[in-house]
């Protein structure tokens, strides 16, 4: 076999089996893009905090919406959003997997 010949190899790259969330912030009130937010998700009793900001760097563009690994737990037990006007919106036992266009309130 000529070491050249890469046709000959496959490679089944699934990722991990874990879980997510994605979270596109829709702000009415505050801004538009939810930039300011602080979210809170809590799974299985370990709690991840993050903020939406608007931008990383100079000349650089990011996927807006907010990503959250959730392990193997199926589910977030609550998703609790500060919006930048001050509303507070909860969300409980939110389905794993999926993309939530999430409006504020």
């Amino acid at each position: 076999m000529n070491l050249n010949d890469h046709s000959r190899f496959l490679r089944n790259n699934k990722g991990n089996q874990n879980n997510w969330l994605i979270l596109n912030l829709v702000g009415t009130s505050s801004n538009r893009d939810g930039i300011g937010a602080r979210v809170k998700i809590v799974a299985g009793g370990i709690a991840q905090v993050a903020q939406k900001k608007s931008t990383v760097g100079y000349l650089s563009q990011n996927d807006p919406r907010m990503h959250f690994g959730l392990a193997k737990k199926e589910y977030a037990d609550t998703i609790e959003i500060k919006w930048p006007s001050g509303k507070i919106q909860l969300l409980e036992h939110v389905k794993a997997n999926q993309i939530l266009d999430i409006k504020e309130p």
